[in-house]
């Protein structure tokens, strides 16, 4: 296959720089490149910005762009190097959105879908469970038909960004009796409807992310039911299939090893330039290389359509999500390579946050060490490498 891009491919992503570079506030660019927090308004401002030229994954008929995957691509490369982190306004472009545009009713396309477009609608996504993480079918929040509504009890942990949410998107139980993914619904839930309680979950780099999301005696509409009642399965593989595509960040990738090659030229190690150093240089070279291998590995995937279709039993998703996720993880390293000592932060023993005042280092390695640890989890949200590697060795030696 040609994997260079044609003179209107190489136009179109420049109309995307400009877009991003003249839309997107610079105060927001800067906390973005590194890594500090948005805050929930912050966000929605720049996924207006985003969603300017309409949604790049969606159809043209629900709101977006319309574009080729080459371009869907492109865009993509593009927005997460200039903002070095997704900025997504909750899961409802990349996730729940595509379930309701495929499954969902008219009804529901026509309240939800404009409101995910802009950014009105904060969803988190309600599917891992304390007994119910990578074996995702074992779940056991209940959902009972009681009249015009299903009647939800249990719990969800891990999920991202509840705390913000508006609503959640929840696998349940509807049917105790049959095979565990056969019994299966795809719930939206009002997240202000009573009974629903988040408690937030500190993570190692400090921050308040994930959350655990109980449900007790919560009631929901039987209209927010998306597709057929016990068919929640496949649209979840559906779901997850996406989700490990949008997961594959190249561009993060990218602007994080150019960001620690600019920031090695800038540090001294006994009276040389850490870049200039072989042993650092080796490790920004066999980065490098296993980026270009992704590169390529992810272009083949893009211009295969067939391989982004729901149910489909093309691992390229699998194969991306555990080499991203991986390449990821080596990127962020590079970065703590670069701070060195710098990147611990100075918090006095017995306190566990920042004091004002000035760092002990540069300004830029305070971040390094939270963006590093966060990282860590890269392997193991969105399906854990262990359930990739399984999902692409049945899928290609049908074991």
């Amino acid at each position: 296959m040609d994997l260079a891009f044609t003179e209107e491919e190489r136009r179109f992503r420049e109309e995307v720089r400009e877009l991003f570079r003249n839309n997107i506030p610079l105060e927001t660019q800067r906390k973005l490149r590194e890594g500090q927090r948005l805050s929930k308004d912050e966000i929605a401002v720049g996924t207006r910005v985003l969603h300017k030229m309409g949604v790049p994954s969606w159809p043209k008929e629900y709101g977006g762009a319309g574009w080729s995957p080459i371009q869907q691509y492109i865009y993509e490369e593009e927005r997460q190097a200039l903002l070095a982190t997704p900025m997504a306004f909750g899961y409802g472009v990349d996730l729940v959105g595509p379930v309701i545009y495929t499954f969902g009713n008219e009804a529901q396309k026509l309240h939800f879908l404009p409101r995910i477009i802009n950014a009105e609608d904060w969803w988190c996504q309600g599917f891992s469970e304390p007994g119910a993480g990578s074996d995702l079918a074992s779940l056991k929040t209940r959902a009972v038909r009681d009249g015009d509504h299903y009647v939800v009890n249990g719990q969800k942990i891990w999920t991202t960004w509840a705390h913000h949410a508006d609503w959640i998107f929840c696998l349940v139980r509807t049917n105790p009796d049959v095979k565990k993914q056969d019994g299966i619904s795809f719930l939206l839930i009002d997240m202000k409807t009573p009974g629903v309680v988040v408690r937030p979950i500190k993570l190692i780099d400090g921050s308040y992310e994930v959350n655990e999301v109980f449900f007790s005696d919560v009631r929901v509409p039987v209209e927010n039911l998306v597709g057929e009642e016990n068919r929640g399965w496949t649209y979840a593989k559906f779901l997850l299939g996406n989700e490990r595509f949008a997961d594959a960040g190249l561009g993060i990738m990218k602007e994080r090893v150019q960001r620690a090659k600019t920031l090695a030229s800038q540090c001294l190690v006994r009276g040389e330039r850490l870049i200039d150093q072989p042993a650092f240089r080796q490790k920004v070279a066999a980065v490098e290389v296993e980026m270009k291998a992704f590169e390529i590995t992810q272009l083949r995937a893009v211009t295969n359509s067939s391989a982004q279709q729901a149910g489909s039993q093309d691992p390229a998703g699998s194969i991306l999500k555990l080499r991203g996720s991986e390449i990821e993880q080596a990127a962020a390293l590079l970065l703590m390579h670069a701070a060195g000592p710098y990147a611990l932060p100075d918090i006095p023993e017995g306190q566990s946050e920042h004091l004002d005042g000035p760092a002990i280092g540069p300004e830029w390695a305070e971040t390094t060490a939270p963006t590093y640890f966060y990282s860590r989890a890269a392997t193991i949200y969105s399906g854990s490498s262990e359930i990739q590697k399984n999902i692409i060795a049945k899928a290609i030696l049908g074991l």
